[in-house]
């Protein structure tokens, strides 16, 4: 696969991984295919497990809010991404100190953020880009606040940098961001992009690998909006190669309501709940059904999933593979499958939504890398794809290609 080399950016590279679980599950919607026949018997709630409102999975660490506003993270901490004060990894949850409470928590690339249910955004883990925001580049095992005192919706993270919507619907990001200027500049403090536009969302690409940064966002009249790397038309302006400073507009004229942008593509949600995606298609990330054989194609501009699916929500994050929840509560996922992460109990490339192997209905899913996350009907987090780093959280290292119950903390 093509990708940039840049000496700011480092190669990470993607393990492969040997999947030992096998199960049929099921799961039925009535815009699409019949699911798998049977549920899995061992989605079920551990006792004792946290009662999750939402859940992000970053690039080798995930993260969650509970119904009483307390954070948790699990998997990898080798950068204090969890949170907890250490750099020792946890196979299940373990409570982000300081005692605040959150109303939302955003898992990146060896950092995390979230927003404080005063609207506060604080950040903890590495800060080689300047990604916790706080004017310096020093890393952090515990919260600390964003610098500036910005009352923020919404942060969302990626590799390299994060961004945020404000309460007044602005936009800043911090870290290595191209949004402003013309010149490769870590910027430990938030700073506004977009000038002029109003979002309703940001969001920083989840790259991990030599692929350089970019984001996309939504505006408050449905327009969609990129910037930075476009190697692979990941900013869906129509063209391929180069990058942009400055936010352009996605080509084809689609409104949108919602957008995610993966490691080398884009995807996006319309007011008519449709989603269609752009960049690169290499394990049919795009969902066009593009056939094997001409997988590799890149799509410049905007091109719809196929299966007419409506969808409620997309996920958040990933690199190389996407989730949505229908209107319906179903979840369904595309693209990347080398480590189960579609959890249709296969590990075969997708590039057509396939239902995820459950009866579980979902109110919010969340895309790493190689891993998805998600809340379930009973506020009962579950996960599934690789688990090398105890990404799952349910107390192992063993991949599942199928939802598994995120484990109850250890005592």
């Amino acid at each position: 696969m093509p990708h940039l080399a840049h000496a700011r950016f480092r190669f990470v590279p993607i393990l492969s991984l040997a999947l030992v679980l096998a199960v049929l599950g099921c799961g039925e919607d009535a815009q699409a295919p019949t699911a798998p026949a049977l549920e899995p018997s061992f989605a079920k709630k551990p006792a004792g497990s946290l009662a999750f409102r939402q859940v992000s999975a970053g690039w080798v660490h995930a993260c969650g809010v509970t119904l009483d506003n307390r954070a948790y993270c699990w998997s990898s901490n080798f950068g204090g991404q969890l949170g907890d004060g250490t750099t020792t990894n946890s196979l299940t949850p373990v409570p982000v100190a300081g005692g605040l409470e959150f109303r939302e928590v955003s898992a990146g690339g060896g950092f995390s953020c979230g927003v404080t249910v005063d609207d506060l955004a604080y950040c903890w883990g590495k800060n080689d880009f300047g990604s916790l925001g706080d004017g310096t580049g020093n890393p952090s095992l515990t919260p600390v606040p964003v610098a500036g005192g910005l009352r923020f919706r919404r942060v969302r993270t990626g590799y390299f940098h994060a961004c945020g919507v404000t309460t007044d619907d602005l936009g800043y990001c911090w870290g290595n961001d191209l949004a402003r200027g013309d010149e490769f500049l870590d910027r430990t403090r938030p700073f506004q992009v977009g000038l002029g536009l109003r979002f309703r969302e940001l969001s920083p690409a989840l790259v991990s690998s030599a692929i350089g940064p970019f984001t996309c966002g939504v505006t408050l009249d449905d327009v969609a909006y990129c910037w930075g790397f476009n190697e692979f038309g990941q900013l869906g302006s129509g063209s391929i190669g180069g990058l942009r400073w400055q936010p352009v507009q996605v080509a084809g004229g689609l409104p949108f309501r919602q957008i995610n942008a993966g490691a080398t593509r884009t995807c996006g949600v319309t007011p008519d709940r449709l989603a269609y995606c752009w960049g690169a298609n290499w394990y049919g990330d795009v969902g066009d059904g593009t056939p094997d054989g001409a997988i590799d194609i890149i799509r410049a501009a905007p091109v719809p999933v196929v299966g007419g699916l409506r969808f409620r929500d997309l996920s958040d994050g990933g690199e190389y593979h996407n989730c949505g929840i229908t209107l319906a509560g179903r979840a369904y996922c595309w693209g990347r499958n080398d480590a189960g992460q579609l959890g249709d109990a296969t590990t075969t490339n997708s590039s057509r939504p396939v239902p995820v192997a459950t009866k579980l209905h979902f109110s919010q899913l969340a895309t790493g890398t190689g891993y998805t996350c998600g809340v379930a009907k009973g506020h009962v987090a579950y996960c599934w794809g690789a688990n090398y780093g105890g990404q799952l959280g349910n107390g192992t290292t063993t991949p599942s290609p199928t939802p598994v119950a995120v484990a109850a903390p250890a005592p």
